[in-house]
C-alpha cells in the first residue's frame, strides 16, 4: 500500500472489499486488542484467588483490577500527540511490548505490592493498544472502508469480556494464576514480530510541542475521577469522603483543561476538543457515553446473575455468556459493510432497538426461569450489539482527515473509558442497595456468619422476623430476593439503552463523504 493510500484512503473500486493488506494490518491490530480487553476479565476472575495467595483482603486486591484502569486512563490522553510524533508503528511495538514485560513480571510476583505495580506497568502499555488500532487500522483502509475495519476491531471489544471469563477460569482451575499473566508472553512476541514486519514504516512529520499543561491537568484529572467512581461499590455511595474527594478533585482538574485545549493560542492540545466542531463526531460520542454505560454496566450483571442466583461455577458462567458473543460475530460484519454503504445511522437504530428486547427479556428473569429463554435473550442482545458499538466509532472516524484520526480515537476511547467506569459503578450500587432492601438477603448473610453459634441463629431470625418454620425454605427466599433485585436493575439497563435511540437518530443515514485530506479540521 502507497503512502498516499495510507493517507487518503483508496479509490471506491479498491475500497469494495477489504484486500489482503489491509487484513494483514488488522490482523496485528486484533492481537494487540486480544491481549489488552482479554487480560481485564481474566484478571476478574483470578480476584478470590488472590485473597488467599497472598492473604489479603477484597479490597486490597481490588487494586489489581483499580490499577491497571487508572494506568489505561493516565495513558491514553497522551496516544494522539505520541502517535504523531514518534509514528504509529514505533509506538504500537513499545506499547505491545510494555504489555507484555508488565505481564510477564505479574507473573513473578512474590507479594500484591509486587503485583499492583506490575499491573500499572501492564496497564500503561494496555492504554496505548485501543487507539493506536483505531488509528492505525482507519488509515490503512480510508474512510470509504471504515466500518468494515472497525467491525474487525470490534470482535474483541465483544467478545472478551464474554470469553475471558472462560480462559481465565480454565488457567486457574488446570495450572495457577500466574498463567493468565504468562499467556500473554507468546502473544506478545508474536505480535511483535507481527507488527515489525507487516506494519508500514513511519513517515513522521515535524513533532508538535507537547502540552505539558494539559498533560498535567488531564491525566491526573482522569486518574483521580476514575478511582473516585471505582470506590463507589465498596462505599455504597458516592457521598463517602473516598469517593467525593477524587471524583471532585478530577472534576476540577478536568473542567480547568477544557478553556486550555479551546484555547486557540495552543495549538496542539493533549486532547484536541475542537474536533467536536464535527457534528458526526459530536453525536457518536454522546451515544457511545450512553451506550459504554448501559453495555458495560450491565455486562456486570449477566455473570453475576449465575453465579449468585443460579450457583453456576466460573467457567460454566462464561459458556453461558457464549451466545451473546455468537450473535454479535453474525452480525458485525454484516453492519460493517452496511455502514460503509448506507451510513451508520440505520444500522445503529436497529441494532440499539435489538438489545432494548434483549435487555427488556431480562426484567422478567427470576430464581428458575428457564435456561432456554435467558441463553435466548442473551443471542438476540449479541445480535444488537454487533450491529452498535463499532458503528458508532465508524461514524465519528469517517469524516476525520488522516491527521486528526489520531486524535479522534484518542477522545472514543477516553469516552468510552470514563462511561463504562461509571455504568459498572452504577449498576453495582443500585444492584447492592437492591439486595440490602431483601430481609432475606440480609438474614441468610448473617446466619453464614454466625455458624453453628444456635445462640446467634436465635437471635438472627428474631431480628428479622424470620419464623423456624421458614428456616428450612430460607435459601429458597434469599434466592427469589436475589433474583428480584436482578429484574429491577435490568429495568434501568432496559431504560439507558433505550435512551441511546435518541442520539442515534442523529447519526448520519447515508453514506459518510471523505473529506479533503489537505483540511485540518479545527485550526
Amino acid at each position: 500500500m502507497t503512502d498516499t493510500q495510507t493517507q487518503t484512503g483508496a479509490t471506491p473500486e479498491y475500497s469494495d472489499k477489504l484486500d489482503k493488506g489491509v487484513l494483514m494490518v488488522a490482523g496485528v491490530v486484533v492481537l494487540g486488542a486480544i491481549m489488552s480487553i482479554l487480560d481485564i476479565t481474566v484478571v476478574s476472575v483470578a480476584l478470590n484467588t488472590f485473597q488467599e495467595e497472598f492473604d489479603a483482603t477484597a479490597a486490597e486486591v481490588a487494586w489489581t483490577m483499580t490499577g491497571y484502569t487508572l494506568a489505561l486512563a493516565s495513558v491514553i490522553p497522551l496516544t494522539g500527540w505520541a502517535a504523531d510524533r514518534f509514528g504509529t508503528k514505533r509506538l504500537y511495538l513499545l506499547a505491545v511490548a510494555l504489555f507484555t514485560l508488565g505481564s510477564v513480571l505479574c507473573a513473578a510476583a512474590t507479594s500484591l505490592e509486587m503485583l499492583v505495580l506490575f499491573r500499572v506497568l501492564q496497564g500503561l502499555g494496555g492504554g496505548m493498544l485501543m487507539p493506536l488500532g483505531m488509528t492505525i487500522l482507519t488509515r490503512a483502509a480510508g474512510p470509504e472502508r471504515v466500518g468494515r475495519v472497525m467491525a474487525v476491531l470490534g470482535i474483541p471489544m465483544l467478545l472478551g469480556p464474554i470469553f475471558g471469563p472462560i480462559l481465565g477460569g480454565a488457567l486457574i482451575e488446570s495450572a495457577s494464576w500466574h498463567w493468565i499473566f504468562l499467556i500473554n508472553l507468546p502473544i506478545g512476541v508474536a505480535a511483535i514480530v507481527y507488527a515489525w514486519i507487516v506494519l508500514p514504516k513511519d513517515h513522521v512529520e515535524p513533532s508538535e510541542t507537547f502540552d505539558w499543561l494539559g498533560m498535567v491537568l488531564l491525566s491526573p484529572g482522569l486518574a483521580a475521577f476514575l478511582y473516585g467512581v471505582s470506590s463507589i461499590p465498596e462505599e455504597g455511595t458516592a457521598m463517602a469522603p473516598r469517593v467525593l474527594v477524587p471524583m471532585v478533585l478530577g472534576i476540577v482538574l478536568i473542567c480547568a483543561f477544557v478553556p486550555w485545549a479551546l484555547n486557540r493560542k495552543n495549538i496542539h492540545p493533549l486532547v484536541d476538543l475542537r474536533l467536536f466542531a464535527n457534528r458526526n463526531l459530536t453525536v457518536a460520542v454522546i451515544a457511545m457515553t450512553l451506550f459504554a454505560i448501559a453495555f458495560f454496566g450491565a455486562s456486570l450483571l449477566f455473570p453475576l446473575y449465575f453465579i449468585q442466583v443460579r450457583g453456576e461455577g466460573t467457567l460454566a458462567t462464561g459458556w453461558l455468556l457464549a451466545p451473546q458473543g455468537v450473535g454479535a460475530m453474525i452480525t458485525m460484519p454484516i453492519a460493517g459493510i452496511l455502514a460503509d454503504r448506507i451510513g451508520p445511522g440505520k444500522i445503529v437504530l436497529v441494532g440499539i432497538t435489538v438489545i432494548t428486547v434483549g435487555m427488556a427479556m431480562f426484567t422478567q428473569i427470576g430464581a428458575d426461569t428457564s435456561y432456554l429463554y435467558i441463553l435466548s435473550a442473551l443471542f438476540i442482545m449479541g445480535l444488537g450489539m454487533g450491529g452498535t458499538m463499532m458503528p458508532i466509532m465508524t461514524a465519528a472516524l469517517a469524516t476525520l482527515t488522516a491527521h486528526n484520526v489520531a486524535r479522534g480515537s484518542t477522545l472514543l476511547n477516553i469516552t468510552q473509558q470514563v462511561a463504562a467506569s461509571i455504568g459498572t459503578a452504577l449498576f453495582s450500587v443500585i444492584l447492592t442497595n437492591e439486595l440490602k432492601d431483601s430481609r432475606f438477603v440480609a438474614a441468610g448473610t448473617a446466619l453464614a456468619e454466625a455458624g453453628d453459634d444456635q445462640t446467634q441463629v436465635a437471635a438472627i431470625l428474631e431480628r428479622f422476623g424470620i419464623s423456624p418454620d421458614q428456616l428450612g425454605i430460607l435459601q429458597q427466599l434469599v434466592t427469589n430476593d436475589m433474583a428480584d433485585a436482578f429484574a429491577t436493575v435490568f429495568i434501568v439497563a432496559t431504560i439507558l439503552v433505550a435512551c441511546c435511540l435518541i442520539p442515534a437518530a442523529f447519526l448520519p443515514r447515508t453514506k459518510v463523504a471523505p473529506v479533503d485530506p489537505t483540511a485540518v479540521m479545527g485550526h
